[in-house]
């Protein structure tokens, strides 16, 4: 939100220049993003002059164009070749000298420079209105009063400001700080609490002759509100002959220093009153309003509405509206209507100040894409009690600007005024959460400048009544919180003690597995990657592995790529890695921690009870990762190998054995995902649930996210991980000191058979002495029978007592070799 400096200070009078302005601001609770210097008109007139026209001649080679020379008041005339057809010796004018940027939109400039034209020498411009933004006419260049000064700079003649504009970042808690006079009164309440100063905040000048009714007066337009809860506060005023013109300088200059298009005067007066206290306001053309009548109410669903934008859209039936007796005429809080609005040919007035519900705004908002001045407001919760000042300050300004008669009283439908919450602190209580013992005298002070109403005070502490303007202050806490941004946080003195205990952490500790994890796939040359945890449903259209019906749908997406939950990481991961390929990065190498989310099948429990919704939806965390491309990069010395299934198997398992996953409990068989196209699954033994899984993503799969090369995929359901993690510490030993043996068999087993189901009966068979199973050689064709295949595995036995002799060694591998030929029907090859 932009604040203008020069407009701020026409509430508070401070010395205050716009640097220590944003240090103040920002130590006590509203940052400034950045101070900026800005011009009502840009550039700020830089190098224009009031210059006159001492002759003007036809140009010999032109039908419109005059030689002209102009004094302005250096001593030397210029040479200028003007095109304009009221250019005339002896005039006043204003004169772009070489230099000059000529701004022809926010964005976009030309510099004055000496040439020629037609062979004509020209040493500047005679500018016109528009061309200075000194107003819109063309027609010809500004020609001034005789007694204008020559040589006089343009900006000091036209009387253009410099002024300053800070950047507030308003977070959800700060709806009191929308506006001028909510900064406002941050800086009264610091200057006072910090300086001992005796500021007040200079309120602006009301219409206070109005008065308040429920009820139409006559030639006024009625009001009924039909939902309440949407909108607790409803309050309206009818002004008749107005005249709409163009806003005097003032006005529009306040509005286009902070980033304002000024449009008419009404409009700028809701403009101006919506940053000037943070109310917003809706003024329609009464004459517009069919039946005399605003009718405050939901619309039937897909009811099609024509914004201000031109755009139709379909209305939600929670979509407040203002309505006539016939149709809506805008979306409250959030977007005016085409046909309603105030044109320059508007005579009378329908002034709207309203409360709507901050949730009802939000959401409508979102459904619509919508994100105004307004909304902003609105949704962070408005001031429900200055719904009449705004008012009356409208009437005030437009009586001002644009004439008008008031046509009755102020229509209040108000049936539960919203009152002042009631907060009692404790001194005590305040100092133990500040750490510092604040003196009662500032702590008073710091709270009556923020307008917060002293209800009793005794020696242990003070009753508050909060104003309304402050939704998110209903708590002891939360004046503490005021208290220490007014107070300053800096003056909060940091105990140079340390105190420290010791604390034992749960086991396993999910941080450090996940830090082991990450720190292996980042060594070994993964990058981690952050997705957004919504996706689009289109996805799970259709969808074997991950059904859509299981989707946790958004009841209010932002848009239709992001309208559900993701199911799984898989796709979103998919994006990424396409994203990268568009940008020429082939080889890529990516993980994710993430969590999935899935909607349960059942609803119910065994008894016939409803699930709460904590059961109805699953979340689980999960780490994925992904392998595409070349293992290693381009070099001289070593050729590209592309990645394979081995690859990513070779990581997965390097990764549980790092997280200390005992293998024997996992069995491996062939992968079930549809979405692979060839794959391994590591289940418990015991429970048969799925670990993890590692393949190769099917065409399928890859051809529907546009991705034109293979790509690996392994996923760890993390949080089953978890629950399976070994209850033991880990042990240590010292290196045995008698040697390892090695023994071979060359066996040929089924191709249907894997070198884990080899590698869990060698485990299973000797427990005691065998170290290590290893594959080094697979073998199929001549003298293997079809179906068939050769396998070399190595086994590594040792013992840590003693060493072991032949007969020891020969007794294991007989035994290895009868359970692999018993439970694995294999043969030794000969």
């Amino acid at each position: 939100m932009k604040i203008s400096f020069n407009w701020l200070k026409d509430y508070v009078n401070s010395s205050l220049n716009p640097n220590e302005l944003d240090d103040l601001l920002t130590f006590s609770g509203l940052e400034i993003e950045g101070v900026e210097k800005v011009e009502t008109i840009k550039g700020g007139l830089e190098h224009v002059v009031i210059a006159k026209v001492l002759t003007c001649e036809p140009h010999p080679d032109s039908d419109h164009l005059h030689l002209t020379t102009v004094d302005v008041g250096n001593g030397e005339p210029l040479h200028i070749v003007c095109g304009a057809p009221n250019v005339a010796a002896g005039q006043k004018v204003v004169c772009a000298q070489i230099g000059t940027k000529i701004w022809t939109s926010d964005t976009e400039f030309f510099v004055i420079k000496k040439g020629k034209l037609r062979g004509a020498v020209s040493e500047g411009m005679l500018c016109a209105e528009d061309e200075l933004q000194l107003g819109s006419s063309h027609d010809g260049i500004m020609v001034l009063p005789d007694d204008a000064p020559v040589g006089m700079p343009a900006k000091e003649y036209f009387n253009v400001k410099d002024d300053y504009t800070l950047e507030v970042a308003i977070t959800a808690n700060r709806s009191d700080a929308t506006s001028h006079i909510g900064v406002a009164r941050d800086v009264v309440a610091v200057l006072n609490t910090r300086n001992g100063e005796h500021l007040k905040i200079n309120w602006p000048e009301i219409d206070n002759t109005l008065t308040v009714n429920q009820k139409k007066a006559d030639n006024s337009i009625c009001v009924t509100v039909e939902d309440q809860k949407l909108c607790p506060r409803y309050s309206g005023l009818t002004i008749r002959n107005v005249k709409v013109q163009e806003s005097p300088d003032w006005l529009k200059d306040k509005l286009r220093t902070i980033g304002l298009r000024p449009i008419n005067n009404i409009v700028d007066i809701t403009n101006f009153i919506l940053m000037e206290v943070g109310q917003p306001l809706h003024a329609f053309d009464a004459d517009k309003i069919d039946g005399g009548k605003v009718i405050v109410k939901c619309l039937p669903q897909d009811t099609p509405f024509i914004t201000l934008d031109g755009v139709e859209r379909k209305l939600d039936s929670r979509d407040l509206m203002i309505c006539n007796e016939n149709e809506g005429m805008c979306i409250a809080g959030v977007f005016g209507g085409q046909k309603s609005g105030v044109t320059m040919q508007t005579t009378n007035l329908f002034i709207e100040s309203a409360y709507f519900n901050p949730v009802s705004i939000r959401k409508t908002s979102k459904r619509h894409g919508l994100k105004t001045d307004a909304s902003f407001r609105y949704e962070r919760g408005c001031d429900p009690n200055i719904t009449l000042w705004a008012l009356r300050r409208a009437a005030h300004l437009i009586k001002q600007l644009a004439g008008g008669e008031i046509c009755g009283d102020i229509i209040d439908i108000y049936p539960e005024p919203i009152e002042k919450a009631e907060v009692r602190i404790e001194f005590e209580r305040v100092a133990n959460l500040i750490g510092k013992k604040i003196p009662v005298e500032i702590i008073r002070t710091a709270l009556t400048s923020l307008d917060i109403d002293i209800a009793a005070e005794d020696k242990d502490g003070m009753t508050l009544r909060i104003p309304t303007c402050k939704v998110d202050v209903y708590r002891e806490c939360d004046v503490v919180e005021e208290i220490m941004r007014i107070y300053g946080y800096n003056n909060i003195e940091i105990d140079e003690r340390l105190n420290s205990c010791l604390s034992y952490g749960a086991k396993p500790n999910p941080q450090r597995l996940k830090n082991i994890a990450s720190d292996y796939l980042t060594f070994n040359g993964f990058n981690e990657i952050m997705n957004n945890s919504l996706t689009k449903s289109s996805y799970y259209d259709n969808n074997e592995d991950f059904p859509a019906e299981r989707c946790v749908y958004i009841l209010n997406p932002l848009s239709k790529e992001l309208n559900v939950m993701r199911q799984t990481l898989l796709y979103s991961g998919l994006e990424c890695i396409v994203y990268n390929m568009n940008h020429k990065i082939f080889d890529q190498k990516v993980y994710e921690f993430g969590r999935s989310y899935v909607k349960n099948s059942e609803t119910t429990a065994e008894n016939g009870e409803i699930l709460p919704v904590t059961k109805r939806y699953g979340e689980t965390q999960h780490l994925t990762f992904f392998m595409t491309g070349a293992v290693n990069g381009e070099s001289w010395h070593a050729q590209r190998k592309s990645v394979d299934f081995f690859d990513a198997k070779s990581h997965l398992l390097n990764i549980l054995h790092r997280l200390r996953m005992p293998m024997g409990r996992l069995e491996t068989i062939p992968a079930a995902e549809h979405f692979l196209a060839e794959g391994l699954s590591f289940q418990f033994k015991d429970n048969k649930k799925q670990l993890a899984v590692v393949g190769r993503i099917s065409r399928d799969v890859l051809q529907k996210m546009d991705c034109k090369q293979e790509v690996f995929y392994a996923d760890i359901d993390w949080d089953l991980l978890l629950k399976s993690f070994p209850a033991k510490d880990v042990t240590y030993s010292e290196i045995p000191k008698f040697p390892e043996v090695r023994r071979d068999l060359a066996l040929v087993i089924e191709n249907s058979v894997t070198f884990g189901q080899i590698e869990a009966v060698a485990y299973a068979t000797e427990k005691k002495l065998l170290r290590r199973v290893s594959l080094f050689d697979v073998y199929q064709g001549k003298g293997i029978a079809e179906g068939y295949k050769s396998y070399a595995v190595s086994f590594i036995l040792q013992d840590p007592d003693k060493t072991l002799n032949d007969k020891q060694i020969e007794a294991v591998m007989s035994k290895l070799q009868k359970n692999l030929e018993t439970q694995l029907n294999a043969k030794i090859r000969q």
